[in-house]
């Protein structure tokens, strides 16, 4: 008896947990669900360190994992791996590509009007290229020291501080082109309306990631983040900064329909606003004439600035062709088109390159769009996710509306194209969201090869 025990215990029986040999698996309806081998992020100061640990494969629910997951190839992750210390290659690859041709295009646009206005031709492009140098360390030290959970710290703080600056600009700011819309802190001068546009995005990120289920709520998700928005366009209107208030309208609502606010709620404002939107061109003279030279710019009667620079875009748009008259070779940049290096730069781009180059860059943004939902699809968490999701929606309202408005597929406002349009401290800011993107990149779930 004795020695029939000993063996028991050394085969493995008594209390010996880790030697029991389990039963054979359960096969049909009543089979257990089978473990998931993951590994889980480790703080930041254990970067190079994976833990593993024995769990079931997260599934990410609600509607930013939803819509994320249609730009997404891994619609199931069975096995999963994080990358320690890489960022996404194909978003980087992307945004140096863009950036680069962009700061070429900002020379070829604008020699003609540098050395008209300033006698330098390389005036224009000095400035880009120096910007773009420091936005790409800006780029690259975000990247490194901009992590979500400080993000998620600071985001209301940093909102609230960049809504109280643009009030205050109006009044303390100095005029351009007859618009109270730009700064000097520090002797840096800028316009913080586009610091307001990474602002609501961590704000409504984490306004959303707060609240939780009460975003499905018609008080949460729909009456406090309209008011937020109000006070936002409230700020654009006092600095006469229409294009500013379009983006940040539709950037906030975005937000927070990806935030499962009530869709009868958002249809609701929609409505409000088509009707406010309405009630603006019918009695407003300066937008009733706004529509009037969209619909026919080459009317004698509405004949404006504005007309004047749609149909100088058209020419040039329509002066390229298949294959464009070649790199620095437009005609439109002679004076004709107005500065050609700033909202306007895509007409350049068309003459210069032709439809088949216009093509290119289209795909590259496209690529660069489905690449941000990707990363925000496999973000760590639900703040990351809608910080990444913003930002990537806030890259594509501009793209959109500037290639709509230079063909005249919407009326004339001034919407600057990300990387290309010409703008100092805008492309710093730009690519300094670009590095917070690339950061939570880090830290993103992969299917394991």
């Amino acid at each position: 008896m004795q020695n029939s025990k000993n063996n028991y215990n050394n085969n493995g029986g008594g209390r010996n947990k880790r030697n029991i040999q389990r039963p054979p698996r359960r096969t049909g309806k009543n089979q257990r669900p089978v473990s998931k081998t993951i590994n889980t992020p480790v703080p930041r100061n254990n970067a190079n360190v994976n833990s593993r640990k024995i769990v079931s494969a997260p599934k990410k629910k609600g509607l930013v994992n939803f819509v994320a997951s249609k730009f997404s190839k891994n619609k199931e992750t069975i096995e999963l791996i994080r990358y320690g210390e890489g960022v996404d290659r194909i978003f980087l690859i992307v945004v140096v590509i863009l950036l680069s041709f962009g700061t070429v295009m900002v020379f070829s646009a604008s020699y003609a009007n540098a050395l008209w206005r300033y006698g330098d031709a390389y005036h224009f492009a000095k400035r880009q290229f120096m910007m773009a140098i420091i936005g790409v360390v800006a780029m690259i030290i975000t990247s490194y020291l901009a992590e979500y959970n400080f993000l998620r710290k600071i985001s209301v703080l940093f909102f609230v501080g960049v809504l109280g600056l643009n009030y205050i600009t109006p009044f303390f700011g100095i005029l351009l082109n007859s618009t109270p819309r730009w700064f000097v802190l520090f002797g840096i001068q800028f316009q913080p309306s586009e610091l307001l546009k990474i602002a609501i995005v961590l704000m409504f990120a984490y306004y959303i990631t707060k609240l939780g289920d009460k975003m499905k709520t018609l008080r949460w998700g729909i009456v406090v983040p309209m008011m937020l928005i109000g006070a936002i366009g409230l700020a654009m209107l006092l600095q006469s900064h229409f294009s500013g208030l379009i983006i940040l309208a539709a950037l906030g609502i975005l937000m927070i329909f990806i935030g499962e606010a009530p869709i009868v709620g958002l249809g609701a404002c929609a409505g409000i606003g088509a009707a406010g939107l309405f009630y603006i061109i019918k009695f407003t003279p300066y937008a009733n004439a706004r529509i009037n030279t969209w619909l026919d710019p080459f009317n004698e009667a509405f004949r404006t600035d504005e007309a004047h620079q749609i149909i100088q875009s058209l020419y040039a748009i329509g002066s390229g062709g298949v294959l464009g008259v070649g790199i620095g070779q437009s005609k439109q940049k002679y004076l004709y088109l107005p500065e050609p290096q700033n909202d306007f730069i895509f007409s350049i781009i068309c003459e210069e390159v032709g439809f088949i180059g216009a093509v290119i860059i289209i795909f590259l943004f496209v690529i660069l769009i489905w690449r941000g939902f990707v990363i925000a699809y496999h973000a760590p968490d639900k703040f990351s996710s809608l910080v990444v999701m913003g930002i990537t929606l806030k890259v594509a309202i501009q793209f959109i509306l500037n290639i709509a408005v230079v063909t005249n597929s919407v009326p004339t406002t001034g919407i600057s194209l990300p990387f290309f349009s010409y703008g100092g401290t805008a492309l710093i800011i730009l690519l300094v969201e670009m590095g917070i993107i690339l950061s939570i990149s880090r830290y993103s779930y992969q299917e394991k090869a």
